[in-house]
């Protein structure tokens, strides 16, 4: 760095610190600055410093500390601004309501205040929801309370040291292409903090919109078995309360909550990484289900928008794959009779296309994300391998592992009922369909530059055949098409209805590949059988990939 480039640097360093409203991240970056101009290393600042959080689809998401490529007071300041300039200039009427939820996260609640001051600020309406909920619930509030757009400050199932903003219209859905951008360009228009109106911090809601919301989840399961020896867990977040009253709303008994992440805990304490898909972090539920004999486990993610589980087996407790929680949770609504549109994500297994068929329902493939599956013309039920599921987009446009939880309950109880297992339901599904198995292949890199070089590679020397299947077609996914817009990613079709999805992660350094392959299975056939030479070709289509990827 020259030294007329570290004099701008440390001008805006000092710029951005007389105007942050919060003295913690002021004193700290004027800590940095201070050790810069001491002669210590400048990386730290220059990193704070080397652009702005990027305001895309769904919002903010990123580390909690000073400067603009943070999340602080001053950006969240900044993106209410111009999300309140956005909606007016869409033709929001003075007086609109704007919902505003926040997670336990450290600052969240902050965050969320200093939003609903530049609402009304700006002249719109602010309604907070009363405590720390599940962003489903304000997915639901946007409709109920017929909102012109909603806020939830949440990082979800990110590391404790991050935070993010998410922005949904008044339609109850994530935001996509183009209001992303049309808010962006007036999040930069921006001027001084200082001349930014700021209101009063708007209206909290009393918790009866809570209860509309439990009611309406706790209605979406149907008379029938209840016994079920259940073991949760909300992993240290928002998520226990709302899923306890469900669950008595609907009739289920108590389940044993994990108690060491029963409360919300912006540290996540007990785990690594607070995702339940992530090795660990279901540790001690598996062992309060060994203690208790439990029939299911089930978890939320932080802030409850997804529902993980796990089923016991000849080998101990095993996670059962996003794909298969969505399989389950499909055949369940078919089989009520719910009509409408299927989807999932072109990352997600083809098994729901299968199923939906054969009912004689619509079925759609989306880009990865709820930004899009929420946006389905006459959805009735939508999931993601990420473990997200959508089963009440008539109230919730938007993953609810609340809902999902619920229902996989009312699933699990009903087969217990009869001597069944949701695996034995997950083999009648093979049966019917072809036993459809899937798989992930992440490389994560250092340097960023090795990810769009493996994406080039792929895309100029694409592989012919992958695990001893040959590939029958390649779909570039940056050319878009009339059902999917353009984004970074290849689809290989291989033969036996294989497929694989490349694409680089969104939101991590890392290089992602979705695997699917299918197995025939006869009606009196051990399912196991092919479930071992599923394996047996995944194994053989990833090494076959860590080849081709070439880093």
């Amino acid at each position: 760095m020259t030294a007329l480039d570290a004099t701008s640097l440390l001008e805006r360093a000092r710029a951005w610190a007389a105007e942050d409203p919060d003295p913690q991240t002021r004193e700290e970056l004027v800590a940095v600055i201070g050790a810069v101009e001491a002669g210590g290393d400048p990386a730290d600042l220059a990193d704070r410093f080397a652009g702005t959080l990027e305001f895309g689809t769904a919002g903010l998401r990123g580390a909690l500390g000073a400067g603009p490529n943070r999340m602080n007071r001053v950006v969240v300041l900044r993106a209410a601004a111009g999300l309140a300039a956005y909606l007016k200039d869409q033709g929001a009427a003075p007086g609109a309501s704007v919902v505003i939820g926040y997670d336990a996260r450290h600052n969240s609640d902050v965050f969320a205040r200093d939003t609903a001051e530049v609402m009304t600020g700006a002249g719109l309406r602010a309604l907070v929801l009363p405590r720390p909920l599940p962003t489903p619930l304000l997915a639901f509030a946007i409709r109920e309370l017929g909102c012109v757009a909603g806020v939830m400050v949440t990082a979800s199932h990110n590391p404790p040291q991050d935070n993010g903003y998410k922005v949904y219209l008044g339609d109850g859905s994530q935001i996509v292409p183009p209001a992303d951008i049309g808010i962006a360009e007036r999040i930069a228009a921006v001027g001084p903090l200082a001349d930014l109106p700021r209101g009063d911090g708007g209206t909290v809601l009393d918790e009866r919109i809570v209860d509309r919301y439990l009611d309406t989840i706790a209605g979406l399961a149907e008379d029938g078995p209840r016994d079920l020896r259940l073991v949760y867990t909300p992993l240290h977040g928002v998520g226990g309360t709302s899923v306890l009253q469900v669950l008595e709303l609907a009739g289920f008994p108590a389940p044993h909550v994990v108690p060491q992440q029963e409360e919300p805990d912006p540290e996540f304490s007990t785990v690594s990484f607070p995702n339940p898909e992530e090795p660990g972090a279901m540790d001690l539920a598996m062992a309060l289900a060994r203690e208790t004999d439990a029939d299911l486990v089930v978890a939320n993610d932080p802030d409850a928008d997804r529902c993980a589980a796990a089923v016991p087996g000849p080998h101990g407790w095993r996670m059962l794959r996003g794909d298969e929680v969505g399989a389950l949770l499909g055949a369940h609504l078919l089989a009520r009779g719910r009509t409408g549109v299927f989807a999932t994500s072109i990352v997600s297994s083809s098994l729901l296309g299968k199923m939906a068929h054969a009912a004689g329902q619509g079925y759609a493939e989306t880009l990865t994300g709820f930004k899009w599956i929420g946006r389905v013309e006459g959805l009735a039920f939508g999931y993601e391998e990420a473990l997200g599921y959508c089963c009440d987009p008539e109230h919730v446009k938007d993953k609810d592992g609340v809902s999902a939880l619920l229902l996989l309950c009312e699933l699990a109880a009903a087969a217990k009922a009869e001597g069944r297992t949701l695996d034995d339901l997950l083999d009648d599904l093979a049966r019917r369909h072809g036993l459809h198995a899937t798989d992930q292949l992440a490389v994560r890199v250092a340097d960023l530059s090795l990810i769009s070089q493996a994406m080039e590679t792929l895309r100029t020397t694409p592989p012919v055949s992958l695990g001893g299947l040959a590939v029958e077609r390649v779909d570039d996914l940056a050319r878009g098409s009339a059902a999917l817009p353009p984004t970074d990613g290849l689809r290989y079709t291989l033969a036996d209805q294989a497929r694989v999805v490349v694409r680089p992660s969104g939101t991590e350094p890392k290089l992602k590949c979705y695997l699917e392959v299918v197995v025939p299975v006869a009606p009196e056939d051990e399912v196991a059988a092919a479930r071992i030479a599923a394996a047996g070709r995944l194994d053989a289509i990833k090494a076959d990939l860590r080849g081709a990827l070439g880093i």
